[in-house]
């Protein structure tokens, strides 16, 4: 794993070099990302699909190239069945507001898990409030596992569908995606999966996994912010209704009556982000040329590793055991307040996210006020590590 590929780790922090292991939030990127985005900017900036001038046949071409690359890399049936966004957060919203507005009648279900990101549940409280629905939550038990044998009791004739996340972005826990789905699926419920935190950690085939929608964001895999997947299953994506309306997504328009294009295009209103959604291209083929698995078995090593080395600290625990783990550490020291241990981090030069991480039911769950959490990336080393855990000794000692 090649560091010296991401320019952002060579600096300091507090004169301190920097660790950063914040990699749940956002991944940094490599140059043949950022290099990718400044020439888009620098020689064919344009907009797509609507110009006949070279830049814009050029943009388009790179635009659809990029579009067949997500394809590939989730092994999608059809290009067409791949939607770019604004993120994971837009792709769920995607297909709340579009599927709900086409399926989703009063008094029916929606079943979600109690380890969503408030993006898997806010959007779908929202088609709760707006069309009568009700909601239902699979919970987890005190490893962070959930409780699928439950699954089965909550789906009902009115159950809708199943939204349920790939890795929790607190727990680190990765859920049986294929058994949920295989059980929806014998009860003809469809599934979304919120695959923001699995899509840069393995590899990801959602003809496998038979899921009907997959939601993802590029910034967690390398990639720019502000661009997004949503994969739909082809039979759903041509009976759901738009999810906004404006440019590209239309095929006619007159005051009495509007058509829609035709997929993907349906879906994506408004000018994209062009020159993010190459940048996404070069993120994946980075990981392909790094390799999936490679990636995959050398974030476990980093987690079984620190796993270890932080227990080895007095007074520490870890929220979230689960058997089956992301590269995600959630822990707490004490009595010490998370945000504490994460200021003293940060003046020893070590990146961490702390709070709630957007998951207040798992908070609530534990009864903590939130954790500190280190996250693992292809480009973190057991040395960075062993710095950390001193760092969270020295800040222990300071806050005790």
């Amino acid at each position: 794993m090649n560091r010296e590929d991401f320019p952002i780790l060579n600096q300091q922090v507090y004169n301190k070099p920097l660790i950063y292991f914040d990699n749940a939030a956002t991944t940094q990127k490599p140059m043949m990302v950022i290099d990718a985005l400044s020439d888009y900017y620098r020689t064919i900036n344009s907009n797509i699909h609507r110009g006949v001038h070279s830049l814009s046949q050029q943009a388009t071409e790179e635009f659809e190239i990029a579009r067949k690359a997500v394809q590939q890399f989730i092994h999608a049936a059809h290009d067409h069945e791949i939607i770019f966004t604004r993120g994971a957060t837009e792709s769920i919203n995607l297909v709340a507001a579009s599927f709900g507005r086409t399926y989703i009648q009063e008094g029916d279900e929606i079943i979600i898990s109690e380890m969503e990101h408030h993006s898997n549940i806010v959007p779908w409280q929202f088609l709760c409030e707006d069309r009568g629905a009700k909601l239902q939550v699979i919970p987890f038990d005190e490893k962070g596992e959930l409780c699928i044998d439950q699954l089965e009791a909550l789906i009902t004739p009115r159950t809708r569908i199943i939204a349920v996340t790939h890795v929790s972005n607190s727990l680190g826990t990765i859920n049986p995606i294929k058994e949920i789905i295989d059980i929806a699926h014998a009860h003809h419920v469809p599934v979304m999966v919120d695959g923001a935190q699995a899509v840069a950690h393995g590899a990801v085939d959602v003809q496998a996994l038979d899921c009907d929608f997959y939601c993802f964001s590029g910034h967690k895999m390398y990639a720019p912010m502000g661009i997004g997947v949503m994969y739909g299953k082809e039979r759903w994506l041509k009976e759901m209704k738009p999810y906004q309306g404006g440019g590209e997504m239309i095929s006619t328009v007159t005051f009495e009556k509007t058509t829609y294009n035709e997929l993907p295009f349906k879906f994506e209103a408004g000018t994209p982000a062009v020159g993010d959604v190459i940048g996404l291209r070069k993120a994946i083929e980075y990981m392909q040329q790094t390799g999936i698995q490679n990636i995959a078995d050398y974030e476990q090593e980093l987690l079984q590793y620190g796993t270890q080395e932080l227990l080895r600290i007095d007074g520490l625990r870890i929220i979230g055991q689960a058997a089956h783990k992301a590269a995600v550490i959630s822990f707490l020291v004490g009595n010490i307040h998370p945000y504490d241990m994460g200021v003293l981090l940060d003046h020893q030069g070590v990146a961490v996210r702390t709070g709630h991480h957007c998951t207040q039911p798992i908070m609530d769950h534990y009864h903590i006020p939130g954790t500190v959490r280190a996250s693992f990336a292809l480009y973190n080393t057991k040395e960075e590590i062993d710095f950390f855990v001193q760092a969270v000794q020295k800040a222990t000692q300071m806050l005790q």
